[in-house]
């Protein structure tokens, strides 16, 4: 059974326009990477790496950034830094839970949940790699070369 059988997801696909996607209908191969927030430094950082190494990835595989941010966000973050792949919403942080990427922060004495920077290849509807607490530097190379 594929990982993600029957979700689908509210977001932007890579030209900017709003869609809702069904995950499981995403490609034979996907790099699905988790990211805490847009138009933040180094999510931004992140999301140009994937951007400047799109060609490279997308012989391979289809790239897929998710956060919690909301669609509307998604579509400014994508336009102020040219994202060339699509970018999936997940505010209730579903599937964010469903493959243990959320994790509750603390700042200035508020706790909120986010997810922790990670990156999956998915094959045929099953993980087969995992990326977790991820550096960015360097870890699009990293991800090329495992695909």
């Amino acid at each position: 059974m594929h990982v993600f059988e029957g979700i689908r997801v509210k977001g932007v696909d890579k030209d900017g326009q709003e869609k809702e996607f069904s995950l499981s209908e995403l490609g034979e191969k996907i790099v699905l990477y988790f990211y805490p927030k847009d138009n933040t430094p180094v999510c931004t950082q992140e999301a140009k790496a994937f951007r400047d190494r799109i060609n490279a990835l997308s012989q391979k595989a289809t790239v897929i950034g998710i956060s919690p941010d909301s669609v509307e966000s998604h579509k400014n973050f994508r336009m102020n830094n040219n994202i060339n792949f699509p970018l999936l919403s997940d505010p209730d942080n579903r599937l964010a839970h469903m493959l243990g990427v959320s994790k509750e922060k603390q700042e200035h004495g508020h706790k909120y949940m986010s997810v922790d920077r990670s990156t999956f290849i998915v094959k045929n509807g099953l993980i087969t790699k995992a990326w977790r607490n991820v550096n960015v530097d360097g870890h699009v190379d990293d991800v090329i070369n495992s695909l």
